[in-house]
């Protein structure tokens, strides 16, 4: 239990970090809808593909209801002590899946809360800029000030999708990288690379609060 509770409160920091780049505020902790069970997956999405972070989302007439999965591998990758950061190097990807998991959480539920539809694409999308936002904050908080230059390209060059992924499942992955990849590369062009990170902020707090077609919208006009 104590393992358990560091590391829920290790998601509540990562959903707090994106909660302040985006001023935004969601009234649920993600810590009190993670589930590491990998019975209640299958329960809940019998004949699906395993996998390592998944949102769970029923909606009915009684309202929206989600559970958040992420294996245990995964969380193991937080740092309760650090959880901004891996706990190492090799546990990257991993903590890049459980931030994943923590903005879709907090992007859908924001959403509902106004009222507000979302698409796959979009949640995806919105992922994608989320981990380029985060870990460009805390590397520029705790290096000189210089963001790294290799962020774009291990964030967005160097992937790998899951072979296991359907057709639909890959191309809405691969789109949504690659929408992401260019917007971060205008937000690297126009605001890091001069240091102007109010400017940055402003930038993606205004894509945050698009729907998906004004976000691609956006992007083409990039």
């Amino acid at each position: 239990m104590w393992c358990a509770a560091l590391t829920g409160m290790a998601l509540n920091h990562l959903q707090h970090h994106l909660e302040r780049i985006y001023e935004v505020e969601l009234a649920h902790r993600v810590e009190d809808f993670l589930t590491s069970d990998p019975r209640l997956l299958a329960a809940m999405q019998p004949g699906e593909r395993e996998a390592r972070e998944r949102l769970l989302v029923c909606e009915d007439e009684q309202g929206l209801s989600m559970s958040l999965y992420l294996d245990q591998a995964v969380l193991a990758a937080l740092d309760p002590h650090d959880p901004l950061a891996p706990a190492h190097a090799a546990a990257v990807d991993a903590w890049c899946l459980a931030l994943e998991g923590v903005s879709h959480f907090l992007y859908l539920g924001w959403r509902a809360v106004h009222d507000r539809s979302v698409s796959l694409l979009e949640l995806e999308l919105q992922a994608e800029v989320d981990k380029y936002a985060a870990l460009l904050c805390v590397l520029t908080a705790r290096g000189s000030g210089q963001a790294p230059g290799a962020l774009h390209a291990v964030l967005f060059e160097a992937v790998r999708f899951d072979p296991a992924l359907s057709a639909v499942e890959q191309r809405r992955y691969r789109n949504a990288n690659q929408y992401a990849a260019q917007y971060c590369a205008r937000l690297d062009a126009d605001y890091v690379r001069c240091r102007d990170y109010a400017g940055l902020m402003r930038a993606l707090r205004r894509f945050y609060r698009l729907d998906q077609a004004g976000k691609l919208r956006h992007i083409e006009r990039l």
